[in-house]
């Protein structure tokens, strides 16, 4: 493979790392392994830390299409418990308030999905890497401050129900750019007057790349030759 003209690779994100963390560590092996300086390398579309799923890394020229990617279509499979809130909306803060749960059904919820369907208005996790005056948007959280972020207009092609509990649901999401599925967990809990939070996200596909095609992060040393991998643990 030549990285230094440019590669696409499709990875399976490991939970806990961020998406710069993918980048920084395939850069350093690449690297230390092709005895460069630098080199290129970005990937299209964060992935949070508590999720896992497909990634496109690209390097070299390849980069120059990080925005088509981008663009593409993404699919997840995501885990809401009901009843309880937190501020990040997922699982990185506690929860803050708990409600009930004994007026959800499953005909409900479904009613409940079908109408996010289409071109919907979504307001960003004040936990997110918008940016507010210049600064980002979870950096301002974190430190207590109040977070306003403006609606941003997105497309929910489909919301399909695969499991559910009156205290939790697991669903699959076929949506656009720009969609905050912990946003969607917290306007589908406020929808179902039980409050909602996120507990755990696949992204199974972009585009037409799927979660079964994508290496894991021990594959990436073997796409150097052995002799040039830095087996040196990071």
């Amino acid at each position: 493979m030549d990285f230094i003209s440019g590669e696409i690779l499709y990875v399976d994100k490991p939970l806990h790392w961020t998406s710069f963390d993918l980048v920084r560590k395939l850069r350093y092996k690449l690297c230390r392994g092709l005895k460069v300086k630098k080199l290129k390398v970005g990937h299209a579309g964060t992935l949070d830390p508590l999720a896992t799923g497909v990634m496109i890394i690209c390097t070299g020229r390849k980069t120059k299409q990080i925005e088509s990617f981008q663009l593409q279509t993404k699919e997840y499979i995501a885990t809401i418990r009901l009843g309880a809130t937190t501020p990040s909306f997922d699982l990185e803060t506690d929860i803050d308030f708990t409600y009930p749960t004994d007026h959800i059904s499953e005909e409900l919820v479904k009613e409940t999905l079908n109408s996010f369907i289409g071109r919907i208005e979504q307001v960003p996790p004040a936990y997110s890497a918008c940016k507010v005056n210049g600064e980002r948007a979870y950096n301002l959280a974190r430190n207590g401050e109040d977070v306003e972020l403006k609606p941003k207009i997105l497309v929910i092609d489909e919301i399909e129900l695969l499991e559910y509990d009156p205290q939790s649901i697991k669903i699959r999401v076929v949506c656009s750019k720009g969609t905050y599925i912990r946003a969607l967990a917290r306007d589908i809990g406020t929808a179902l007057n039980s409050g909602g939070h996120l507990t755990g996200l696949i992204r199974t596909r972009v585009g037409d790349i799927t979660l079964d095609q994508c290496l894991s992060v021990e594959d990436l040393d073997n796409l150097i030759p052995a002799s040039q991998v830095n087996n040196e643990k990071e």
